[in-house]
């Protein structure tokens, strides 16, 4: 039993190491992808893989015992979808005319990777540091309470309502570990873009929702994207999630941050602008914006209402003249505005931007406009 034991320590520690470095990889190209730079970000990050997949091998030769299965499937799950991403990630390359497109295809294998590695946080140390900010990692307190064996039932962690990845309209929820009932807690609810889905975009968040005890959840659109003309068939939907979270947990109802990428951005314009909204903050990120919205919005709703708006002066999808426009359209409109344009950033999502995102609305801080 002892030599098994070794070998099992062995193995793990062979491959989680080069496991997290490779998501480490994987998130830096998704920040940094950017269609004339695709070449250079994919070879910039290497083979990273390459560990993995040796590792990987001597890690299912070994004897598991029965009670490791679950742990062995999700670290085998998250290897095996990391390999695919660069696999997929190196065919992008090859392909001149879709390659930009098969890359964001192919970081969709990230989120899988994470989710199916996140349960792997309450046993081994090094994953749950992988999954909180920079700042937090050498927390010992923070570890030790997310770690703790719970005994009131509170149902804490990750939870999907219907939200599988054929499913739309349904909602992915982080509720953190550390869970407190007798406490009020901020929520926020995150956006994805078009033809995204919640499930995949709650890991832009979970980091940070983790290190600063967020409650977490991300909304899948009833739609291929979210109600940007026509019916308004997902303000109502997110009612319904809204009230199933306020029901079941303890909200702080001052504390309601919606943000969103892309088109999940421009929904955050569109419902977070409404009379009725319930959202004390908005965090439109990459989005797009017009003036001519501002027509239909109540003065009463803009006045002195908290807006963090991020984009990128590199974006090709939505060109950094809208958010200046929108950004000077909302001060006139009396909104209490940050605007953050970033130098480096394409039509990608700037996770770094996270921690300043909740300084704002945690706590109130500005940073530097830019």
């Amino acid at each position: 039993m002892n030599d098994n034991t070794d070998q099992l320590s062995d193995v793990i520690t062979e491959l989680v190491p080069p496991l997290l470095h490779s998501l480490e990889g994987l998130l830096f190209i998704g920040r940094h992808l950017h269609p004339p730079q695709l070449e250079e970000v994919v070879k910039h990050v290497g083979a990273l893989d390459k560990g993995v997949e040796d590792a990987l091998v001597a890690f299912q030769a070994v004897d598991w015992p029965e009670d490791f299965h679950p742990f062995h499937d999700r670290i085998v799950a998250s290897s095996t979808s990391v390999l695919r991403a660069y696999e997929e990630l190196r065919a992008a390359l090859d392909d001149p005319e879709n390659g930009i497109m098969t890359a964001y295809r192919a970081l969709r294998h990230s989120s899988r990777a994470l989710e199916a590695l996140y349960p792997v946080a309450a046993v081994l140390p090094p994953v749950s540091r992988f999954f909180l900010e920079d700042e937090q990692r050498d927390d010992g307190h923070l570890l030790q309470a997310l770690a703790a064996e719970r005994t009131d039932g509170a149902s804490v962690g990750v939870h999907h309502f219907g939200n599988e990845k054929k499913e739309r309209g349904g909602f992915s929820l982080y509720v953190p570990e550390n869970y407190d009932a007798s406490k009020a807690y901020p929520l926020m609810v995150a956006m994805h873009g078009g033809s995204g889905h919640g499930r995949d975009f709650l890991w832009s968040w979970v980091r940070a929702a983790r290190s600063r005890g967020v409650i977490l959840l991300s909304p899948s659109s009833v739609d291929a994207t979210w109600s940007l003309m026509g019916e308004d068939v997902d303000s109502p939907n997110l009612e319904r999630m809204l009230a199933h979270v306020v029901e079941n947990w303890s909200i702080d109802t001052n504390k309601l941050l919606l943000t969103g990428m892309s088109d999940g951005g421009t929904f955050t314009y569109v419902q977070g602008l409404q009379s009725d909204s319930k959202f004390t903050h908005l965090a439109p990120i990459s989005a797009s914006f017009h003036p001519f919205l501002l027509e239909v919005v109540e003065r009463e709703r803009l006045q002195d209402l908290p807006i963090y708006l991020t984009h990128g002066a590199k974006d090709w999808m939505f060109p950094v003249d809208i958010p200046r426009t929108a950004y000077r359209a909302l001060a006139r409109g009396g909104a209490d505005i940050v605007y953050r344009e970033i130098s480096d950033l394409s039509h990608t999502y700037p996770r770094e931007e996270n921690a300043r995102i909740l300084d704002w609305f945690l706590d109130g801080k500005r940073p530097e406009d830019t």
